[in-house]
């Protein structure tokens, strides 16, 4: 099994037993009373809606209500009563983001990503959507500041929304989390109630790469209630299948499971996916009105508050073997799950069981490994401060660390080797995923390590770049630089994107320790020195002299510009490093005076001072 597979390294891992946390989860929300309070903000609602069409003998597509309170701000969205499980019957299909982009509503395409670069979703929720979006316009208006891109209300905001008007308050959610500042430490949560599922694979995916946005959605659901499973239910459940069935809707956020039996809250998108076909075998069917499904939540949620769903315990008779399968089972139960538990389904409920067993396991192992960036934070640090020794270490030989590595001389610069390949791998990975999130996650992603992989590029290529001269002997490494060195310096320098001016005094003071600014440096170095050798080889031609002074010429320049704005590391002035062997070679055909005069006169030690 593949649990056996991803566990059977860790003989320790093997030994922890494995809960599910599905009921803590459900009794806390519960218990909070969100639930009630957004439950009643959207009964109220109804009941104006309602009033208004009997009123005006005329359909109110959307009623949106904002309700103020001393600790919440609520906002409820509603649906017309002719916006019925019928009606979503009919509408039932999806729409493409490529195709609401040629249709001139490309709204949700921030959604896309380089990773991602496509989603669907549900055409009835995204055209009831396109028909108010007048009205959702004003009211994000209201919500957020567009100045400094943070919540403008003062208590938590909750939007909340059943049937259909849930698919709208998850849209409209995803619009706000998209209009707020990811810095910013405010964000909606929204609350659904029978709602449908609204997008494929790729909405959820979209959500997913989010760090936040995923946490910021709850779906209750009661087995009585036939719309959440409505896109999902096949005449045979898939677990119950003799062949896969492919299942186009996918959900995102935390799922409230309940019945009159209990509830659990699930976020495994797999496991919802699983217990809300089990729950459509309970529906009674599509003959249900929104304002009975509403008295249903509301007399099920006072139900479950007064229950101690902890202390109940499997009425099946089955030989439970572990905690786990005891949760999964406790489950099923409390979702009324009731039919797939009769005599002549007990095999395809113990594979079902064991399958959402399993599937818990991999997460579980997966959630620990996503645990372990501290861990793996940790392990960056420990190799990063022994290549800071390592460069002292060079430094006191009067040769550098980039020119030791690039001789291999002792047995630790074939130690750096393994410590630069862990780092390129991790900071390679760490580039890629913020490169394919969208713009603002991977913004965000670049500004919290920006520090860390600038130091890691300024630290690390030198010693790629010493590699490629060592063993390759080819010319123009800059060209074939990896691409992730080349991210992390654009991300670098669009943070820095201002006005240049001269070294501040605390940049002069600092400069003996600090690494050199261009980490591709040394591939100019090693670029000059080949240069050099053309240029005094007898068998060069004269267009490769002429090509070779212009290359050198251009280096002096830059050199001399490093050095005026402290932004290289006076180890290049050691003895034995292979800048000072260029200088060696060139200096008596050297033309920029200043770089003439500050390498005759040892300007280098009054640099390494600050005071040059």
């Amino acid at each position: 099994m593949l649990y056996c597979q991803a566990f059977g390294q860790s003989s320790r891992m093997n030994q922890l037993p494995i809960f599910t946390s599905g009921f803590e989860l459900a009794n806390l929300a519960v218990n909070s009373n969100l639930l009630h309070l957004s439950l009643s903000a959207i009964a109220a609602l109804q009941d104006e809606v309602n009033r208004f069409q009997q009123q005006q003998q005329q359909s109110l597509p959307l009623g949106c209500r904002v309700d103020r309170q001393s600790k919440y701000t609520i906002v409820a969205l509603v649906t017309s009563p002719s916006c019925t499980i019928h009606h979503l019957q009919q509408g039932g299909d999806l729409v493409s983001s490529a195709d609401l982009k040629q249709k001139n509503f490309p709204l949700f395409e921030f959604l896309c990503s380089k990773g991602n670069p496509c989603f669907s979703i549900l055409t009835a929720a995204i055209t009831l959507f396109y028909n108010c979006f007048t009205d959702l316009s004003c009211l994000r208006t209201q919500l957020v500041d567009p100045v400094t891109g943070n919540l403008s209300v003062d208590t938590p905001l909750i939007i909340t929304g059943n049937s259909l008007g849930g698919s709208v308050a998850s849209l409209f959610t995803l619009w706000l989390l998209d209009s707020i500042s990811p810095r910013s430490n405010k964000r909606p949560f929204c609350i659904t109630f029978g709602s449908p599922l609204i997008g494929n694979l790729g909405l959820q995916r979209a959500i997913s790469e989010r760090s936040t946005w995923n946490s910021c959605f709850l779906h209750v659901a009661a087995n009585q209630d036939p719309v959440p499973s409505l896109f999902l239910r096949p005449h045979i459940p898939q677990f119950l299948a003799s062949t896969p069935q492919t299942i186009l809707y996918r959900p995102f956020g935390a799922f409230l499971l309940c019945s009159e039996l209990g509830c659990t809250c699930v976020e495994d998108p797999e496991v919802v996916v699983r217990f809300l076909e089990s729950m459509a075998l309970e529906s009674t069917g599509s003959q249900i009105s929104d304002e009975y499904l509403l008295r249903y939540y509301a007399e099920i949620l006072e139900t479950l508050k007064a229950r101690l769903i902890l202390k109940r315990s499997s009425l099946l008779g089955l030989s439970v073997t572990d905690s786990l399968e005891a949760g999964i089972i406790l489950q099923l139960e409390a979702i009324g799950a009731k039919r797939i538990q009769q005599p002549q389904h007990n095999k395809d409920f113990t594979n079902l069981v064991s399958k959402l067993k399993e599937r818990e396991q991999i997460r579980m192992f997966n959630k620990r490994k996503a645990l372990n960036p501290s861990r793996k934070l940790n392990e960056i640090k420990i190799k990063m401060a022994y290549l800071e020794w390592y460069k002292k270490r060079c430094k006191a030989k009067e040769i550098g660390y980039y020119d030791s590595y690039k001789n291999h001389l002792s047995e630790s610069d074939r130690d750096v080797t393994k410590y630069k390949k862990f780092l390129t791998n991790y900071w390679k990975d760490l580039v890629e995923e913020a490169e394919k999130k969208p713009q603002k996650e991977g913004k965000f992603i670049q500004l919290t390590w920006l520090f860390a992989g600038t130091n890691y590029r300024r630290m690390v290529e030198p010693l790629e770049i010493a590699e490629y001269y060592r063993t390759h002997g080819n010319r123009n490494y800059e060209a074939l630089r990896s691409e992730h060195y080349r991210l992390l310096e654009k991300w670098q320098k669009e943070d820095a994107d201002r006005p240049t001016g001269p070294p501040s005094n605390k940049k002069k003071k600092e400069v003996a320790g600090a690494l050199t600014e261009d980490s591709c440096f040394w591939a100019k170095v090693e670029e000059a020195i080949i240069s050099c050798e053309l240029l005094m080889a007898p068998t060069s031609s004269a267009l490769e002299k002429q090509s070779s002074r212009e290359c050198l010429i251009d280096f002096e320049k830059y050199v001399m510009e490093q050095i005026k704005n402290y932004a290289v590391s006076p180890e290049i002035f050691l003895r034995e490093s292979s800048f000072m062997k260029w200088w060696g070679m060139y200096q008596n055909t050297a033309s920029n005076r200043s770089l003439i005069d500050f390498m005759r006169n040892s300007r280098n030690v009054q640099y390494e001072k600050g005071c040059f």
